[in-house]
Formats: C-alpha cells, sequence, structure tokens
C-alpha cells in the first residue's frame, strides 16, 4: 500500500498490545505518530488462560479507545510463545498455555535430548527450548492430554489469532504471522524463516499434517477486518517494543516488565547451546537475541507488600540506603526462574542481621537483586558476541528514578530511559503506519533521559556468588 491513501495527512493506525496482564490500543496519526487516543482493558492472571477472555478485552479496549472506524491501518503484536490450539473448526481445544506456565520444563528436556542435544536445538532454531517454548507446550499436550492432541488441527500464537478473530474469517488457511512472533515457537528457523516441521511433528508425536500460520512480510497486509480494513502481520511484543524504540542494532533493551527481558537488535544470528540467550528474529529482517527472566516489577511489588508502602515512596527509601544495602543479597527466584533455568527455585536473601534490617536497606536489596538478574542478561548477550553500544531501559518499574539511577551503577555504564510509553502497542501502531505510507515513518515521540551513577561491581560479585552458591536448591 502506499500514502495514497492519506487524507491531508490525517490518517490514522492502530497499535494493539495484548499483554499478560492487560490489552492496550493506541490510534495515532500514522505521519507524525501523534497519539490520537487509547484505550485498555484487564486480563484475567494466570498462566492458563480461555483465549476467549483476550478477544472479550480486546474488544473492551477498542470501545475505550473510541473504536476503529476511522482508522486505515492494524496491527495486533502480543506475548510470545502462548500455545492455542485449534480444532477442524476452528474453535479453541483448551485453554492457552502462557510463556509463564512452568509446567512443560521436563517437555523442554526431553525434546531438546531427542532431538540430539541442545547444539543441536541451538543451530536449527537458535534456541535450546526451554518451558516457555511452545514447542515445549505442545510436547506436555501430547503426554498429559492426548486427547485433546488428537483434536489439534492447527496451532496458533495469540497475537495471531487475535489477528485472525479480528479479520473475522473462520478459514484455518488465514491464519498468519511473522518471523519474529514465529521464532519464539521452537519449531522455526529464523535464518530461513521456514518451519522445522521436523521438530513440530517430534513435540506433538504425530506426522499429521497440522496448519500453522503463514509467514507474512512485516511491511505487507496479512488480512483484513469485514469492513475493509487493513492487517499488518503483526509480531511479538519484544520486537514490537524494538520497533516503538526505533532500536537499531548495537542498542540492547532491558525490559522491566512482568518478566525481565534484555535484547539486542543484530544484523547476525546467535545459537547459544547453554540455552541463556534465545536466538529470536526481530520484525524487518534483522535478528532480536534474547535474555528472558521470570522475575522483574514483581518482585517490586512484592516489596511494595513487605514494606506496606507505594511504589514512590520504595524507591526513596532504597536510595537511601548505601549500594550493596549493608550486606543484603537477593536472589529473586520468587517464581522460579527461566534464565538460568531454575523452574522450581524460590527466592533467597542472604546476609541479613539485626543491624541491616531495615526498611531501606530491603527496598535497595530488592532492586538490586532484580537488576544483578538483568545485568547477567545483558553478560550473555556479549559472551554470544552481540554488540552492546546503548543500553535502552523501559517497561514500568523504569518509571522509578530509583530503578534507573540503581541499574546504571549495577550495569557499570550510562543507561537511557525513553519517556514512558506503551513501547510494544507503538511499535504496532509504527508497523501498521509502515504498511500504510510504504516506508517506515519517522515519529519522534519524547524526549529520552540519560542517567549515570558510579559503578557497583561489589554488589553483582556478590549477587553471582549467590547466584552459584544456590544452584541445584
Amino acid at each position: 500500500m502506499s500514502g495514497k491513501n492519506l487524507v491531508d495527512g490525517q490518517a490514522l493506525v492502530a497499535g494493539i498490545d495484548s499483554g499478560t496482564q492487560s490489552v492496550k490500543v493506541t490510534i495515532r496519526n500514522a505521519k507524525t505518530g501523534q497519539l490520537i487516543r487509547s484505550g485498555r482493558a484487564s486480563h484475567p492472571d494466570g498462566s492458563e488462560i480461555d483465549p476467549a477472555h483476550w478477544w472479550d478485552a480486546l474488544s473492551s479496549a477498542i470501545k475505550d479507545a473510541g473504536g476503529l472506524e476511522d482508522v486505515k491501518a492494524i496491527s495486533v503484536c502480543a506475548q510470545q510463545h502462548g500455545m492455542v490450539v485449534l480444532d477442524s473448526g476452528g474453535n479453541v481445544i483448551r485453554p492457552a498455555l502462557l510463556w509463564n506456565d512452568t509446567r512443560s520444563a521436563s517437555s523442554a528436556a526431553d525434546l531438546n535430548q531427542e532431538f540430539g542435544g541442545a547444539q543441536k536445538m541451538a543451530e536449527a532454531v537458535g534456541s535450546v527450548l526451554v518451558a516457555a517454548f511452545t514447542a515445549s507446550k505442545i510436547r506436555w499436550l501430547a503426554d498429559n492430554e492426548p486427547e485433546n492432541a488428537k483434536k489439534i488441527a492447527a496451532v496458533a500464537l495469540p497475537h495471531d489469532w487475535l489477528a485472525w478473530k479480528l479479520s473475522g474469517s473462520k478459514e484455518l488457511s488465514d491464519l498468519c504471522t511473522d518471523r519474529g512472533d514465529a521464532s519464539g515457537t521452537g519449531y522455526f528457523d529464523s535464518v530461513t524463516s521456514t518451519y522445522r516441521n521436523d521438530i513440530f511433528a517430534l513435540a506433538l508425536k504425530s506426522e499429521r499434517e497440522i496448519v500453522l500460520p503463514r509467514i507474512i512480510e512485516f511491511d505487507a497486509v496479512a488480512l483484513h477486518t469485514e469492513s475493509g480494513i487493513p492487517i499488518a502481520a503483526g509480531t511479538g511484543d519484544n520486537a514490537a517494543a524494538a520497533l516503538g524504540l526505533d532500536a537499531k542494532p548495537g542498542d540492547v533493551v532491558v525490559s522491566l516488565g512482568t518478566s525481565g527481558t534484555a535484547f539486542a537488535v543484530s544484523r547476525t544470528s546467535t545459537s547459544d547451546a547453554t540455552g541463556e540467550v534465545a536466538g529470536f528474529a526481530d520484525a524487518t529482517g534483522n535478528f532480536l537475541p534474547l535474555v528472558c527472566t521470570l522475575n522483574a516489577a514483581r518482585i517490586l511489588d512484592a516489596g511494595l507488600r513487605i514494606l506496606d508502602c507505594d511504589f514512590e515512596t520504595f524507591g526513596e527509601l532504597a536510595l537511601k540506603a548505601e549500594p550493596g544495602a549493608g550486606g543484603l543479597t537477593l536472589l529473586p527466584y520468587f517464581e522460579g526462574e527461566r534464565t538460568p533455568n531454575r523452574p522450581e527455585a524460590t527466592g533467597v536473601f542472604s546476609g541479613m542481621n539485626l543491624s541491616n534490617s531495615t526498611r531501606e536497606n530491603i527496598a535497595r536489596a530488592m532492586i538490586e537483586g532484580m537488576l544483578c538478574g538483568m545485568a547477567d542478561a545483558i553478560a550473555s548477550l556479549e559472551r554470544q558476541g552481540v554488540e552492546v553500544n546503548r543500553i535502552l531501559l523501559i517497561g514500568g518499574a523504569a518509571k522509578s528514578a530509583a530503578v534507573s539511577q540503581i541499574a546504571s551503577a549495577i550495569f557499570g555504564r550510562e543507561v537511557l530511559v525513553p519517556p514512558a510509553g506503551e513501547y510494544v502497542a507503538d511499535g504496532a501502531a509504527k508497523q501498521a503506519a509502515w504498511v500504510l505510507l510504504g516506508s517506515p515513518p519517522i515519529w519522534n515521540l519524547g524526549e529520552v533521559k540519560s542517567i549515570k551513577s558510579a559503578a557497583t561491581p561489589e554488589v553483582i560479585i556478590k549477587y553471582r556468588k549467590l547466584r552459584d552458591q544456590t544452584e541445584g536448591w
């Protein structure tokens, strides 16, 4: 498509972000990026969700955003990995297993071993399989719910399914996705942009022909709504955030949301046999090596409950404490952990005594523990040869001045904090504008702050010692 659809430069596009906790819709001017209106709705808690809840929430969020009747293009982006299984009639067979559902950890280990080991799997799909990947969940289903597995006619990811529903199609052949989201399934080769049907069949324990979403180019129209509005290919949440931030090769984005992620835009692919770095693709033809932790902003949520204070007060307390929190060190594995791969782990507070048991030290230790996990993530990217020139800090927790200041100290380098925004939804809107205009839009969405604090290498040293001591717990 081209700019001929613009009317006085006022054409609007919609970006949709269907995340773990909620769905956001942003309506922006395609040419300037100006935010016109927005809407949101909550999702139920849990790691196993009926996709109907996503559809109901999306419908509410669209209504909250004033509807889509005046938009000229739409893009849907969503949380990666989630397994949506459909029968031959297009009906959802069972609730979707989400990325944070760890019951498939042993299934992932089985698949890696059956395929020939971690190195071979990493070379095939860029990643060693862990519980989060769709392939692991397919194997879990085959082992634990064989009758449901026999009903499968198609497997979709959350964004694929929502875009398909938005189109009104009932045909499984209309399911489509992009290489960015597909690269998180565990049965897709992002170097050749093709599915690994052999790995999918191994996961399902069946050679039956199953519909997998077609791969659509990032700047192409994938579907249309029933009223004729073009729907772009969409992508996964991290790839969309990279678009929203206009991240370039050499940029590392540290996102502190429900999960913690550190991902880099890279011109070359990675294949980490240790499993720490997932070799994903981005939405535009580059690669998106990524490290994900299960524990990020929820660590701070736990801190607010423990100290019975609000987010702002929590940050103020943390900044009153000295680096190292008086000897307190937190290993923040409150919900198990994905990186390192310790699905059964729990959190550990170490070094507590009568003198350092203060509200200030506890707040500082919780922020430091969360960020030390992200420092490990950045180090993992560097070990894979990923270029790290700039670090951009985003996510709900990044709104805290304490978090950004302590992040710079923990990372030992300057941290850039973009203005608060809905980066995934904005990245989706930018993709929709790209499809509409026929070229990448240039948007200025606000000033980026530079944060530089004195490095505190002693904190990460103590953290890593505790991490290694507790391996196997």
